[in-house]
């Protein structure tokens, strides 16, 4: 591509590295998650994570009446066991529900599909494949998006501050026939739109991440249901602190094997690409949509009041595996404090829910 048309923007090189069909690096099948692949998720925990996303689940279910068709919509499912772990505990937890649930996945790569189908197979007839949300007309009306860790791996823009303008750093070909970054200056009107919300007062050479069309992607989830909630688990900041000074080369990581980098350039579609989300940016494209943004929090004080009714069943005969999974998935030194959560309702009432350290974003 690069050998045909010249140098490529990091979004269109991001996108191939990851997903181009024969090989992108999740288009190599359901091997990158747990402790064996390449990082560690919550869903590597155990099953107590989706009990709990679950009982959130539930309680939204009961505070829109309690409809007889409703759906779940996941994005970035993966092999499918977050899925599982949801559904097998809706079962248990409130069977009625269960009676007129859709359960839908959009999964664009094949292979990923293939293998979701086989860990749901015990709930054919609840789970519904597509390729893309715009295959999900709005009924049922009423209903819930979710994403565990999908917002990170969208593709993003990379920018560098000169000390007078934004720089975009695109990828070309070096004299060997490596990857290189060119810079040019920032000309896409949504970039320069984008850029001027973080204003100037950046030092020179201070490189940062920065993703645009978050509206563009929330849409076509919007026009799945005609009332319904967001909700986004991901390791990312509120603008304010996502581009604070001192933070001078971004978030930009790679990871294989469990281990960290920061070149995405070398080996492309042998390792994880990603960027902390801009989670201001995300209420900021919502609130375009007619959306409302609503709880925003680290993901411990999150599960931990969604977990009141847990905790107290286990007082006198206590799950000792399922408090370790709790412990990791909330303490601020693991999950808990690096992953972040955003709550987003559209067509309904609600008052916005507030805990601890939850917010709302300072937009």
């Amino acid at each position: 591509m690069i050998a045909r048309g010249g140098s490529l923007d990091f979004v269109d090189f991001m996108a191939t590295a990851l997903y181009e069909p024969q090989l992108g690096y999740y288009a190599r099948g359901p091997r990158q998650v747990g402790r064996d692949g390449d990082f560690f998720t919550s869903v590597s925990v155990g099953p107590l994570f989706g009990e709990l996303l679950a009982h959130r689940f539930l309680a939204e279910w009961k505070q829109a009446g309690s409809p007889r068709d409703w759906r779940i919509i996941e994005l970035g499912a993966h092999d499918g066991t977050l899925a599982a772990d949801i559904l097998t505990a809706i079962t248990r937890l409130e069977s009625s529900a269960m009676d007129g649930l859709e359960y839908a996945i959009s999964e664009p790569l094949p292979g990923l599909q293939a293998a979701q189908k086989i860990t749901l197979a015990r709930f054919a007839g609840k789970v519904r494949f597509v390729t893309a949300p715009a295959e999900l007309a709005a009924s049922p009306r009423y209903g819930i998006v979710f994403g565990n860790e999908l917002l990170d791996a969208l593709p993003f823009q990379v920018v560098e501050w000169s000390g007078e303008e934004w720089l975009e750093c695109r990828v070309g070909l070096d004299a060997d026939g490596g990857f290189c970054w060119e810079l040019v200056p920032v000309s896409a009107p949504r970039m320069v739109h984008a850029l001027g919300r973080l204003g100037q007062d950046f030092p020179v050479g201070y490189r940062t991440e920065v993703r645009p069309d978050f509206a563009e992607f929330l849409a076509p989830l919007v026009h799945c249901l005609e009332a319904g909630l967001m909700i986004w688990l991901d390791y990312g900041f509120a603008r304010p602190e996502y581009y604070h000074p001192a933070r001078t080369r971004g978030t930009l990581r790679t990871f294989a094997k469990h281990r960290a980098a920061e070149n995405p350039l070398q080996e492309p579609g042998q390792k994880d690409i990603t960027a902390h989300v801009d989670f201001t940016a995300v209420a900021e494209a919502a609130l375009e949509l007619g959306c409302q943004p609503g709880l925003f929090s680290s993901q411990g004080v999150w599960l931990t009041r969604l977990a009141q009714t847990w905790l107290l069943a286990q007082e006198g005969n206590p799950d000792t595996l399922g408090l370790r999974q709790f412990q990791t998935l909330t303490h601020p030194s693991h999950l808990g404090g690096s992953f972040h959560v955003l709550e987003i309702s559209w067509n309904q009432e609600r008052e916005a829910l507030s805990s601890g350290d939850s917010h709302r974003l300072a937009l």
